[in-house]
């Protein structure tokens, strides 16, 4: 049928057409379309793309939507949610452990393999269909609905305990009003009229010591739960406190709490930044993590845990991405967005690395100029005691004034002349080099490491509570993203007010959170960051590539994208959906499963008689605990696809089932093809009314869905995904 024919606008259309003959001689009055409840297929007012000569209203602001106040709270809020702690600790730990500047060029490659256009998927989805996680992938595919499903259960995961880190930065932010730094010294312990240091701090260190007994009071397992640690339980609450009154409104509230907690970290990375490079040791720091060791390129392990590190980065599969996109105009250029916040948070992740490496560099300085000290006076024991000869000890150095340089060449010296008995002298070689080389990462970065680093700075205080603010904001744009990630697929699905369903998940929440604010509770966090989200997040987003390039076809997806947009994406990104993607994918799942095999499941678990970590395996019930958080959070991937597939529950829609409007498809097609030949009081068949009025749209069999078929171009779909209702637009 001509595309412009009266009978397609009519069908298509949600104007009335007046201009019909036969409308005319029958006198008869056309119904207001847009009040009617029979027509449910489009958006009030909307025509079908090159369907109709009407203007159309715009359908984002007539669908009942929230949308973003402007482009730059959602920019925000994208890369808040992008941004976050493992920017801070987990980046430049890969840097460092995988060949320093080497291991950027890998993590660059597969940003662009497969961070950016995944990242552009998910922006497109959730912008074209309007939905959360669970609505998107039940538009796009019914029997992958679980796909939402999943991705929301591992939001409640990672949420669980990640709030709880938050609540461990409040904790220590509060700590750093005070001066010295409480973790600055370790304590003394009087017994009658003898001081002595506490013996488990004096083996460990005193941030050490702080970390693991006066703020976590770890117990020596995870079968000993201790019971809970009241400190780090008020903690927990103020950190879910805070996340509750930031997404009490939706994006409303969390939009004006991104213009802070999105921009004040860059503040305090820049202002550390600037402050480090002009302390000794800083250029040394930064200097050992750009010097690449490009051996470490042709490691199979390297580009697994850049792969992985990109994924998480971006918070692919979350929902999170997904859930701040439908908030868009459909018109809203997504493809610069996720080039845009790709970028910056590569960038993000570029700074940070700066930063620690430089003050990590200045407390490797700090650390290496100590141990020369304590050598030197251990050496000027020997001297007196007459174990060394002062003979061995060069004219020119002068102990009150002795230099890493001077100590250097002391300390060959005396191991070249006494190296049958030096090892009895318990000298270090105090390098440099060995000091940036010991790698941490995570909460032993954060909280010990830089915390040490920081009793050294002047203004100490000052810089501790510039540093631990800053975690709460990366925490807190990350969690508001999760959050959203769980909300919003179901306020989507059940008409609840969204502040009852976050006061709700909030309180939920705190009460399930308490398992990591025991005495033991780290080790629970550890395990539910190896487990509850790796596997399960590459499973759903390689489903969800899946589903769009191979099931609903990657063409299609790319002309809807040129409709949306109104230019048509790089071809680039058509392969990478098609091939590229899928194929890494499969690779990081392979590699991950085998990873999980061949390493022991254990836990570093504190040993306060030694005061180190040391590794044991999971007892069988945590064992148990660890894989089944696996299998909870891709089991509804399985159950959804058999019940759909069976035809146990509908589609989820709330629509036609996927068989129905298949077989309808061809009977409306038909019609529309006898309508064209029925045309009254007309020479051209093109302008030809329908016979039924044209108000009287066909509906399916609930009575609810308006059956359309619509045309993009020149090419006609058919299937589920042509009804016409601002969801299934995709």
């Amino acid at each position: 049928m001509p595309k412009n024919s009266k009978v397609t606008q009519r069908e298509h259309s949600n104007e009335p057409v007046t201009e019909s003959v036969a409308d005319l001689l029958a006198l008869e009055q056309p119904m207001d379309y847009k009040s009617s409840q029979m027509s449910m297929g489009l958006s009030p007012g909307a025509i079908a793309p090159g369907k109709g000569l009407l203007p159309s209203p715009d359908p984002d602001a007539e669908d009942g939507r929230p949308a973003w106040n402007n482009k730059l709270e959602y920019i925000l809020a994208q890369v808040g949610f992008s941004v976050g702690l493992g920017n801070v600790w987990r980046f430049p730990y890969l840097c460092q452990k995988n060949g320093g500047g080497a291991y950027l060029v890998p993590y660059f490659i597969l940003l662009l393999l497969i961070g950016i256009p995944l990242f552009f998927l998910e922006l497109a989805v959730g912008q074209r269909i309007r939905r959360g996680s669970i609505g998107v992938w039940n538009y796009v595919y019914p029997r992958l609905g679980g796909i939402g499903v999943s991705s929301l259960m591992v939001c409640g995961f990672v949420g669980l305990y990640y709030n709880v880190i938050i609540g461990w930065s409040i904790f220590y932010f509060f700590q750093s009003f005070q001066y010295p730094l409480p973790w600055a010294d370790c304590p003394i312990r009087r017994n009658g009229s003898q001081a002595i240091v506490e013996p488990e701090c004096e083996k460990s260190s005193a941030t050490t010591y702080f970390w693991y007994r006066q703020t976590l009071n770890i117990t020596s397992t995870i079968d000993d739960t201790g019971g809970l640690n009241w400190r780090m339980t008020l903690s927990l609450l103020a950190a879910w406190i805070i996340v509750c009154l930031a997404v009490i409104k939706g994006i409303q509230s969390s939009g004006k709490v991104m213009y802070f907690s999105s921009l004040f970290p860059y503040v305090v990375l820049f202002c550390f930044l600037v402050r480090v490079l002009l302390m000794k040791g800083a250029v040394d720091g930064i200097a050992h993590m750009f010097t690449p060791k490009l051996e470490k390129m042709l490691e199979p392990q390297v580009w697994r845990e850049a792969a992985t590190q990109v994924f998480f980065a971006l918070g692919l599969g979350f929902g999170g991405v997904i859930a701040f996109s439908s908030y868009n105009k459909r018109d809203n250029n997504c493809h610069f967005d996720a080039a845009l916040v790709s970028i910056i948070n590569f960038v993000t992740s570029i700074l940070a690395t700066l930063v620690v490496f430089a003050v990590l560099g200045f407390k490797a300085n700090v650390m290496n100029e100590k141990c020369v000290v304590e050598n030197a006076e251990k050496i000027l024991g020997y001297l007196n005691t007459g174990v060394l000869s002062r003979e061995l000890i060069p004219p020119h150095i002068n102990f009150s004034h002795l230099s890493t340089q001077d100590y250097a060449e002391m300390y060959g010296v005396i191991k070249t002349v006494k190296e049958d008995s030096f090892g009895q002298l318990g000298l270090d070689a105090c390098v440099l080099e060995d000091e940036l080389n010991k790698a941490v990462q995570g909460t032993g970065l954060a909280f010990i490491a830089f915390t040490e680093a920081m009793t050294h700075f002047p203004a100490s205080p000052f810089w501790s509570v510039m540093f631990f603010f800053m975690l709460i904001n990366l925490g807190l744009g990350s969690m508001i993203g999760t959050m959203t990630g769980i909300t919003t697929p179901i306020l989507d699905a059940f008409k609840i007010r969204k502040e009852i369903l976050c006061v709700a998940c909030c309180i939920i929440a705190f009460l399930l959170g308490l398992l990591f604010v025991q005495r033991s509770g780290n080790y629970f966090v550890t395990m539910f960051d190896d487990y509850s989200a790796g596997l399960p997040l590459t499973v759903v987003v390689i489903l969800e590539n899946i589903s769009v390039a191979w099931i609903y076809g990657t063409k299609r997806f790319m002309q809807d994208l040129e409709d949306m947009l109104g230019f048509r994406p790089y071809s680039f990104y058509f392969y990478m959906w098609k091939y590229v993607s899928p194929a890494v994918l499969i690779v990081l799942i392979a590699a991950t499963v085998i990873e999980m095999a061949v390493s022991p499941a254990g836990y570093n678990a504190w040993s306060e008689e030694e005061g180190s970590e040391k590794f044991l395996s999971y007892p069988p019930w945590a064992l148990a605990m660890a894989y089944a958080l696996i299998v909870v959070a891709m089991l509804p991937l399985p159950i959804v696809f058999i019940v759909r597939h069976f035809n146990l529950v509908s589609d989820g829609s709330n629509k036609l089932s996927v068989s129905y409007r298949k077989g309808m498809m061809k009977d409306i097609s038909n019609l529309e093809e006898q309508d064209e030949q029925r045309f009254i009081l007309s020479k051209n068949p093109s302008e030809a009314p329908s016979p039924m009025p044209a108000h009287r749209a066909y509906l399916g069999p609930g009575g609810t869905q308006e059956m359309t078929n619509t045309n993009y171009g020149t090419s006609t779909k058919t299937g589920y995904q042509n009804i016409g209702s601002p969801e299934s637009e995709l």
